[in-house]
């Protein structure tokens, strides 16, 4: 069975060279020696200054809800994984959406602009698949209307835009480290904050709101990292080139064998790529649907990554229709792509798809032909 993605597990030995020092220090939890010296390889390795270490992609998001005092209504994607969305209604925040580019993938600037209203506090875009939003344009919505800037970047470990991490835009960035994703800690995050003085206070957040033995400061949560999980981490961390490599292998061997017959996200020219996913579009969802369902027959189980379009959401107060994005959303498929796929495996995966695209083909034209 090829699923769309793989855990990725590190040699076991090196993992239990950590497990044994968690064993003779006790330290389990509670920002342990593990968990910093993550943390600060991670900082190094994704050239940022300050990354706090948490249990999960989506209470990083929470987090940074808190820590940037949001209130009212948040401008956000409907093409995006649910916790984008389910997050802010969660923390009482209004999710307004703004439609896509249906070209990126990524939140449109020009929607979001209409999108404000005297109750906005921020706009929280994705870098979908890891695609860098329009940042600047964005940073230039934000500070016409003075709102914050929080980017889940769930999808965007290790890019860079213009030459430096793209997790250096916006007030705060959020990474998730599940375990799906290239670089993981079983389960777990981070937030990346730009603004100094702003470290401390999430550090306390995401320790029940304790900032000293006997204080509680504020309204906080249990959002650490455990020992194991850091353990996990830094094993990953240093296999991330050979990963890196073997992702950009397949990610371009799909790009050439299906280049005539699917349609790809278009990426920004200004950024690199982490080669976490390979998503394709069809022509409509009769096709997508097709090439799913022939895949499944062959025990290989591709993901409607995002689907449903946000906006359908049925717990959602306001009922906005995004049509760029529920028609992405309709067509889209994130093919297999992860370090252990074979080329013979991902062989069969293009011969299926170009099947089926070849025999719609052939059916239209005979038709025109009448």
């Amino acid at each position: 069975m090829i699923n769309v993605t793989k855990t990725y597990l590190p040699d076991k030995k090196k993992y239990l060279a950590y497990v044994d020092k968690i064993y003779a220090s006790g330290w389990v939890t509670n920002n342990g020696p593990l968990v910093r010296e993550l943390e600060e390889r991670l900082a190094e390795h994704l050239g940022v200054n300050n990354l706090v270490l948490v249990a999960n992609g989506t209470i990083a998001l929470e987090i940074a809800y808190r820590l940037l005092k949001l209130k009212g209504e948040v401008i956000t994607t409907p093409f995006s994984f649910v916790a984008t969305t389910s997050s802010l209604v969660s923390n009482g925040l209004q999710p307004v959406f703004a439609d896509i580019d249906p070209a990126s993938f990524n939140i449109n600037p020009e929607n979001i602009a209409g999108a404000v209203s005297p109750s906005t506090s921020a706009i929280v875009p994705v870098h979908v698949f890891g695609n860098s939003c329009d940042v600047d344009e964005i940073c230039k919505i934000a500070s016409r209307y003075q709102l914050k800037v929080i980017y889940d970047a769930a999808h965007a470990f290790g890019v860079k835009y213009k030459g430096e991490s793209i997790l250096r835009h916006g007030d705060v960035s959020t990474l998730s480290f599940h375990a799906t994703k290239q670089f993981h800690t079983i389960e777990g995050g981070a937030l990346v904050i730009n603004d100094d003085t702003l470290v401390q206070e999430a550090r306390y957040l995401i320790n029940f709101g304790i900032d000293g033995p006997d204080s509680v400061k504020a309204l906080g949560t249990n959002a650490k990292m455990n020992e194991f999980e850091a353990a996990m981490g830094l094993c990953i961390l240093d296999d991330m080139g050979v990963l890196h490599q073997r992702r950009e292998e397949l990610f371009e061997i799909y790009k050439l064998s299906l280049s005539e017959h699917i349609q790809c996200q278009v990426l920004n020219s200004a950024c690199t790529k982490n080669y976490g996913y390979f998503p394709v579009l069809f022509e409509n969802e009769s096709q997508t649907l097709q090439v799913k369902t022939a895949l499944n027959e062959a025990e290989i189980f591709p993901r409607r990554y995002f689907f449903p379009s946000l906006d359908t959401l049925g717990y959602l107060k306001t009922k906005q229709v995004m049509p760029f994005s529920r028609d992405v959303a309709s067509r889209v498929l994130c093919l297999p792509i992860y370090p252990e796929l074979k080329k013979t495996e991902q062989k069969i995966i293009c011969d299926v798809i170009k099947r089926i695209i070849d025999k719609g083909r052939r059916i239209l034209s005979a038709h025109n032909s009448e």
